[in-house]
């Protein structure tokens, strides 16, 4: 294995611990760009992590991918150059050649081969071995050609590879990817300190395109109110996530712009229907008459989001239907449904937000409880940390009645979207037999026009059966400095590659 004199001083890329450290003063050239991210990195291993506005945009910049998704959501090659699906369980890639890591292991189809394995090796324990539960095997073709098979029909394969990074093997054996890196990408890390920021520089091994700025930053601002206010200082150049009301202000101060798009993330009210009164189809229903979208959408997001259209897909996703319509604000209606649905009105329903996890998530929690007692309901609202959140959903099974969250999938395809509603899911408090059985057919064909149907008939049957409160995609927002551009993208990737200095 060849070893150059840039290679060995890469070995040092690692987490750094400075007591009393202060902020830094990262350089404000044209040839430096600063990005500000919501929460930490928490690893740097890229099979534990599917965080993609954190861990994984950062990754992205240090290892490979096979494919990569563009601002325009469309797939581009990496490290593969074409794919192909050869038969309905195979998928063959073909690889550039001579792409290397800077410690000179290459990235030929044997190091696609291990990170696959990898992720497969349940004894890893990788976040993100269920993104890849139908694959079944990775073999070596000749040094650039891999094939993946799968045990089924796997047609977002590319989709989600666009997710999935590449670790050198041989220098993984005898160190820890969770805090070191051995880049393989455009960047390398120069300086990491938790918590506070992530300094990376050209990597001068990169076998791609030379990067567009000399330095990259990655500082951990979780405040909104922090992040704006760098960036109105001058010493952000990217934030995402500020509410929209602070959009008009920033662009009338005129020392940056924002705005915001709509992003893959559906806000839905998740019904749990293990608890009553919610397997009673006419009080689910009502409960969806009984919200105003459009008046959330106007009066909180100063009518920068879409009310969804009774289905939990953007027209981003493919598999999206669009004969669905919303159900319509009918306070009357919802009144009306809640009296034949028999249901005992003075029993409480306890509504759940994980605090400081989506865009105003709080405030339109707020709207929905004083709109559901308008209409009669006793509403209670519970505010619980993220994390806990999670643990009630997925190790408890036990959410409340109502529980206001976004869900977003990745691969922007509808099986992955809708999967998380199918029979036996973690993620699942519907058990809805029929809607299970179509998201296997679609699983199954490989034909795009017939898994588009199939998808129809889908979302059509969990927007008649009201299977969620289904509410808006939440919008992108995000504000920039004059010094770059970027093409703003709704699927949470943050990243210096997509961005360009002002000359």
């Amino acid at each position: 294995m060849r070893f150059t004199k840039t290679a060995l001083a890469l070995y040092g890329a690692t987490f750094l611990s400075i007591a009393g450290f202060s902020a830094p003063v990262f350089a404000q050239a044209t040839d430096a760009v600063t990005i500000a991210l919501r929460v930490s990195v928490n690893t740097l291993d890229p099979h534990m992590s599917a965080s993609v506005g954190s861990d994984l945009s950062v990754i992205s910049h240090i290892y490979p991918a096979l494919i990569v998704r563009g601002p325009d959501y469309k797939l581009k090659g990496d490290v593969a150059k074409n794919w192909t699906m050869v038969d309905a369980n195979t998928w063959r890639f073909e690889l550039v050649d001579g792409a290397h890591f800077a410690n000179g292991e290459k990235i030929d189809a044997a190091t696609v081969k291990w990170n696959i394995d990898r992720v497969l090796d349940k004894s890893v324990g990788a976040r993100i071995a269920g993104w890849f539960s139908l694959v079944s095997s990775a073999n070596v073709i000749n040094p650039t050609t891999v094939e993946i098979k799968t045990s089924s029909p796997y047609p977002a394969l590319a989709d989600q590879l666009s997710m999935f990074f590449l670790l050198p093997p041989e220098w993984a054996k005898t160190h820890k990817p969770a805090t070191e890196t051995m880049s393989g990408g455009p960047y390398m890390i120069k300086e990491n300190v938790p918590g506070d920021h992530i300094t990376l520089v050209p990597n001068p091994e990169y076998w791609g395109q030379k990067p567009d700025f000399k330095t990259v930053n990655f500082r951990i601002i979780p405040e909104s109110a922090a992040r704006t206010a760098a960036l109105e200082a001058g010493e952000i150049d990217l934030i995402t996530g500020l509410p929209t009301t602070e959009i008009k202000r920033i662009n009338e101060g005129g020392r940056a712009t924002a705005d915001a798009i709509d992003s893959i993330r559906t806000m839905l009210g998740k019904f749990n229907h293990q608890k009553k009164p919610f397997e009673n189809l006419k009080f689910r229903q009502a409960i969806n008459y009984a919200i105003d979208k459009e008046g959330i959408v106007a009066s909180i997001f100063d009518g920068r989001a879409t009310v969804s259209d009774c289905q939990l897909l953007t027209p981003a996703y493919f598999g999206y239907n669009p004969d669905l319509k919303a159900y319509p604000y009918d306070p009357e209606k919802a009144t009306e449904l809640l009296k034949e649905s028999g249901v005992d009105l003075s029993q409480q329903i306890e509504i759940e937000i994980p605090t400081a996890t989506y865009l105003q998530g709080e405030e339109v929690t707020q709207v929905i409880a004083s709109q559901l007692q308008e209409v009669g309901l006793n509403v209670k609202i519970t505010e619980i940390e993220f994390g806990a959140f999670m643990n009630k959903q997925i190790k408890e099974r036990n959410l409340a009645q109502i529980a206001v969250q976004g869900l977003a999938w990745p691969t922007i395809d509808a099986d992955g979207m809708l999967t998380m509603f199918a029979p036996g899911n973690v993620y699942d408090y519907w058990n809805n037999a029929d809607f299970g059985k179509l998201l296997d057919a679609g699983r199954a064909s490989t034909v795009p026009d017939d898994r588009k149907k199939i998808y129809a008939d889908a979302t059509k049957l969990m927007c008649d059966q009201a299977g969620a409160l289904f509410l808006y995609a939440q919008p992108a927002t995000y504000g920039i400095s004059k010094k770059i551009t970027w093409q703003a993208r709704g699927d949470d990737w943050v990243r210096a590659f997509d961005m360009k200095p002002v000359n």
